[in-house]
């Protein structure tokens, strides 16, 4: 089993209950409002070509499609993409729900206006390749928005996080440069060194707003998330 097996393999196990978690009855409404209006700041009107890389239980395409764009989205989790395709069979203008590496999306060139992701480059393998893979992707002046945090500033083991290092063992950390970054400039550098230019960390003040009310999963501080974007 390679690094990237046993990652799939992790949010394969965590699917149910992390879609549950995203979906949880008294914050939805809140929740759904606040992120649509962050992808529509960041985004340029609809319609566009969107793909959504490591996609997950589908929450961001989800909410780019209900915002009239054209979403692709992509995860090597396939119980995860069970959780998405279920939530897409119930709207309208759905995402299209594929098996994808985020590493390296198997797209032709110049394929879509924006890629966008949320949670996720914090376990890229090879992020800079990563993010030269995604300009490729994109038509002139494409935009990439990613929204992420300092998750585990304080390291990824079996004292932070119990449980989570029979997945995210020694060797799969050894390749997650940006798991334990302890600024969110890290993400951004890597952003700019993979090519993105005119950088953009914008603080989410909603979400965290949000997550004061509610609370956040268990092993989770409250803590700023930023979206991070940059034009090919």
């Amino acid at each position: 089993m390679t690094a990237q097996d046993r990652i799939n393999a992790y949010w394969t196990g965590r699917a149910p209950a992390y879609d549950a978690y995203q979906q949880r009855a008294e914050r939805l409404d809140d929740d759904r409002a606040a992120w649509a209006e962050i992808w529509k700041q960041a985004l340029p009107p609809a319609p566009l070509d969107v793909l959504d890389i490591g996609t997950g239980s589908g929450h961001v395409a989800m909410s780019v499609a209900g915002l009239g764009h054209r979403v692709t989205g992509i995860d090597l989790s396939e119980g995860m993409l069970e959780q998405a395709r279920r939530h897409a069979a119930e709207v309208t203008n759905a995402p299209d729900f594929r098996l994808g590496d985020a590493v390296a999306p198997d797209f032709p060139d110049a394929g879509f206006d924006a890629v966008v992701g949320r949670y996720v480059t914090w376990t890229l393998r090879e992020p800079g390749t990563a993010v030269a893979n995604w300009i490729r992707l994109l038509r002139p002046g494409g935009l990439v928005a990613m929204v992420d945090s300092t998750w585990f500033p304080d390291g990824l083991d079996e004292q932070t996080q119990p449980g989570v290092t029979a997945f995210y063992d020694e060797e799969v950390r050894s390749l997650l440069p940006l798991a334990t970054a302890k600024s969110i400039d890290e993400t951004a550098l890597v952003l700019a060194a993979g090519g993105l230019k005119d950088i953009k960390v914008t603080p989410l003040t909603t979400i965290y707003d949000l997550d004061q009310r509610y609370g956040v999963s268990p092993g989770h501080e409250v803590q700023m998330q930023f979206l991070i974007s940059g034009r090919a």
